[in-house]
């Protein structure tokens, strides 16, 4: 199978699994990609998603046969292609839940764009992500262009797209793209440590938090006032809320702990 789904404890895992093609994604792919987020959204209990790759590569981005198929098709075959994986992308982007980017070796084009919609990215020494959509004519994609601005700021968003170079891990967190840095045995165990903490946290507060960040920068200060304070009514409200001011008032530790990088 192309891509492996898997629920446990809580957290959902989601590995490309074409190794061979260092996990270029597919029609099939899609589709269980397509599928998966669709699961993780509709499930109350999963408190998290990582999202890796097997055999030494995160995602190569688009396989070379549906590229060859692409660009022989008519404008229009290809725009609604593409509408149909922005379906996924946005799933990907706006889950209630935190998504972990595991990425050891390669993370290119569509690759790439899928590490820029997790909140979070692990990455190894080894791993390292190119907008290289530039080689082939193409634009970036998956919403990439939307994404690494957001990340890495404009300049140096238009400098990685248009020149498609390969950035090393090193680089990649100093620009804010790569959040913490592992050696690959570690990789995942640091993931799913990170995961496992958000179990005791709330998906409520959490995913309205995040829907806040992800319009913040299209948001003027007064609709982002308003956003707050709606969502502060629903977050102050629930169960998880009233549990946790009432063991704050008794003095008792908080039930979330966010896992220190050993």
């Amino acid at each position: 199978m192309t891509l492996l789904f898997d629920i446990s404890d809580s957290v959902a895992t989601i590995t490309f699994n074409r190794p061979e093609r260092r996990n270029a994604i597919n029609g099939e792919m899609r589709a269980l990609l397509a599928d998966s987020l669709q699961r993780v959204a509709r499930d109350p209990d999963v408190r998290a998603l990582v999202l890796t790759g097997a055999g030494g590569a995160f995602c190569a981005g688009g396989d070379f046969d549906g590229l060859r198929a692409l660009s022989n098709e008519p404008a229009e075959a290809s725009r609604w292609r593409l509408r149909e994986a922005h379906v996924w992308v946005s799933q990907l982007a706006e889950l209630d839940v935190p998504v972990i980017a595991a990425v050891d070796g390669p993370a290119y084009g569509a690759g790439f764009s899928l590490v820029l919609a997790a909140d979070m990215v692990l990455a190894t020494p080894a791993a390292r992500f190119s907008m290289a959509f530039v080689r082939l004519g193409f634009v970036p994609d998956c919403g990439g262009a939307h994404l690494l601005p957001r990340a890495v700021g404009l300049q140096r968003a238009k400098e990685l797209m248009y020149s498609g170079r390969e950035v090393r891990v090193a680089e990649a967190k100093e620009l804010g793209i790569v959040m913490e840095v592992h050696e690959r045995e570690a990789l995942l165990a640091r993931a799913y440590e990170i995961a496992a903490s958000f179990t005791a946290a709330s998906r409520t507060g959490l995913g309205l938090t995040k829907r806040m960040l992800n319009t913040s920068f299209e948001t003027d200060l007064r609709t982002a006032l308003e956003m707050e304070a709606a969502a502060q009514g629903v977050a102050v409200s629930s169960d998880y809320a009233r549990a946790a001011v009432a063991k704050a008032i008794a003095g008792e530790p908080p039930t979330f702990c966010w896992p220190a990088r050993t």
